[in-house]
């Protein structure tokens, strides 16, 4: 594969991961792992994140990844 489909492979696979991220937050599951996260960081003052922030991180990064290898130029 070139790289310009692996740069839009990446933009896709972190948009991909930043909506189910969002959706994870929004759902039933990712409120009650949000109170979770801030009763154990209460309890032992460990920094904690929800899961739903891993996979804004990934999504992120993924489309950083995507961007630099689109605009990076080929070799002389």
């Amino acid at each position: 594969m070139n790289r310009l489909a692996l740069s839009i492979l990446c933009l896709i696979l972190g948009i991909t991961l930043i909506i189910l991220g969002n959706r994870r937050e929004d759902s039933v599951a990712g409120v009650s792992d949000a109170v979770g996260t801030s009763i154990a960081n209460t309890w032992d003052g460990k920094a904690r994140q929800p899961k739903h922030v891993w996979y804004y991180v990934g999504g992120g990064a993924l489309i950083l990844t995507g961007v630099l290898m689109a605009l990076k130029k080929s070799g002389p």
